[in-house]
């Protein structure tokens, strides 16, 4: 007798294996049995006639760290088919803090993650994991933020981290890798990450790498003076050489920039010959999503929150802070689509310029204001390119970065908002039918391969990501003909299409594609 038995369905088995007709049953929360299970009972039947079974999805970088436990049935993931998510991205987490600097930082992530939860112990990485434990729809992998390591080891001070500091910091990576966590993660635009150099990375890394750990790495794009080659590729290289670590790259993509360039994206990775072991994650979109406080200048951050919110209001640090904002903005100011703002709520969806304009101020001087107002806590994206051609080439360029056998889905996601990146609701049936379906450059099997099997095992997350006996029964049931985003820059908060029933350790989590309101989650490896 089965608790569910999954019947005539075509298994499409994370191998990447061509697909086979099969049924599956599951007991508890494992994979039981596959093959012909017609004459075989279960307590609860899915009729999976003319649809794909495959192993759950796995988010390999998504910013839900908060949103979890706040909104624990998560539709926007579990109905995407995401049955495990990879948390402690960018080094954006709460793990490992005391309460007095889980309270600064989690003030200083709001605009990124939310509020953060009352009811979260992130004093170690075994209480961290021990929240998720059956309090959400899907299984969570931690990755140790680098941010909240730096913030319990040197203060939000702009200081080196050696001596006594480093010794600290190491032993909290020894500790929380032995409590569970999959590696570390940093995000080399963000502060306090931004004040760390290429040595203490790569020191706080060798740790990981004894443990079997990936760092996984948003790229240096500040205080570029004090990384290896300049930041970005050469220094991420550079750390993996010498701390013999894994390295994993964080949304590498194309942008309007740069369509098209996809092998020259590769040129000085592919050069090293296989020396540092990489890879990478990508979401099918133009443009990304953050938190407009980390474009202030470096120094505008030491203190913490209450410090940043003073230089904001003194004002000639605000003139200064301005004169930074308006010169240095990765992209157009003028363009960018407030998407969360709790204090105006009305101006959510509006872009900046019209803010200003309605402010009657220039665009430095609204974005600080709005600063203040909000206490920091603000989120925006920036619109998609005008030319439609640079946006096709864009998504060509998404499947032949997927196609790569190192790669591997990461939406981004960012869940606060009334306007958030449609990236939260449609990243995973995007890549697996529209853009699979329009290019033609992967089979079905291919993308279910990338999303399942290969963040599984390069992240360590045992016996998930395959339809095989005795694995857990994390399984995703959906129609690969049909399956298809249906969320918009316009109109983000929209589900898929196409994927009736989701499993999460063998409990039915989408029942015909509407959430039962099971929470079966648990914290992974």
């Amino acid at each position: 007798m089965f608790d569910v038995l999954i019947m005539g369905g075509t298994i499409v088995d994370g191998s990447g294996g061509t697909g086979y007709r099969g049924d599956v049953g599951i007991c508890g929360d494992r994979i039981e049995a596959i093959g012909n299970l017609a004459q075989s009972n279960s307590k609860q039947i899915i009729d999976a006639t003319g649809l794909m079974v495959s192993p759950g999805f796995i988010d390999a970088h998504v910013h839900s760290d908060a949103m979890l436990l706040n909104d624990p049935q998560h539709q926007e993931g579990i109905r995407q088919g995401i049955t495990t998510e990879i948390l402690g991205q960018d080094g954006l987490s709460y793990c490992p803090l005391s309460p007095e600097n889980y309270k600064a930082y989690g003030r200083y992530l709001r605009g990124i993650l939310g509020n953060p939860p009352e009811n979260l112990d992130p004093s170690s990485v075994s209480s961290f994991r021990e929240s998720y434990k059956g309090t959400t729809a899907v299984n969570t992998a931690y990755l140790i933020a680098h941010g909240a390591l730096r913030l319990e080891t040197c203060g939000f001070e702009d200081v080196p981290m050696i001596g006594d500091r480093l010794k600290h910091a190491q032993r909290l990576v020894i500790e929380g890798m032995e409590q569970g966590a999959v590696g570390l993660a940093t995000g080399l635009s963000y502060h306090p990450q931004a004040w760390s150099d290429t040595t203490e990375l790569v020191e706080i890394c060798k740790p990981v790498a004894e443990n079997d750990g990936v760092y996984v790495t948003h790229l240096r794009d500040v205080n570029i003076d004090r990384a290896f080659g300049g930041g970005g590729v050469p220094e991420a290289l550079e750390i993996g050489r010498r701390s013999g670590v894994k390295v994993h790259f964080s949304h590498y993509r194309t942008s309007a920039d740069n369509a098209g360039q996809v092998k020259e994206r590769f040129a000085e990775i592919d050069a090293t010959n296989g020396v540092v072991d990489i890879s990478g994650d990508i979401y099918p979109y133009p443009t990304g999503s953050t938190f407009p406080a980390s474009n202030l200048p470096s120094y505008a951050h030491q203190g913490g929150p209450d410090a940043v919110i003073q230089r904001l209001k003194d004002d000639n640090e605000r003139e200064k802070i301005i004169q930074h904002i308006e010169s240095s903005m990765k992209r157009p100011l003028e363009e960018a689509v407030l998407s969360y703002l709790p204090n105006n709520q009305h101006m959510e969806g509006m872009v900046m310029g019209d803010i200003a304009e309605i402010l009657g101020m220039n665009l430095g001087e609204a974005l600080c204001h709005l600063l203040v107002e909000e206490d920091l806590q603000i989120a925006f994206w920036g619109t998609p390119p005008d030319s439609v051609s640079k946006w096709h080439q864009v998504s060509r360029d998404s499947q032949d970065f997927l196609a790569r056998p190192d790669f591997m889905v990461g939406s981004d996601s960012i869940h606060v908002g009334t306007f958030p990146h449609p990236r939260a609701y449609g990243t995973f049936p995007r890549f697996i039918g529209r853009l699979r379906r329009e290019f033609n450059v992967l089979s079905l099997e291919q993308v279910i391969q990338r999303i399942t099997e290969n963040p599984a095992k390069r992240f360590g997350i045992t016996k998930r990501g395959l339809i095989k006996k005795g694995y857990f029964a994390d399984v995703v049931v959906f129609d690969g003909d049909n399956i298809i985003d249906t969320a918009t820059f316009d109109n983000p908060k929209q589900y898929p299409l196409g994927i009736p029933y989701v499993l999460v350790n063998g409990k039915i989590a989408v029942d015909k594609a509407r959430c039962t309101g099971v929470l079966a989650g648990q914290p992974v490896p």
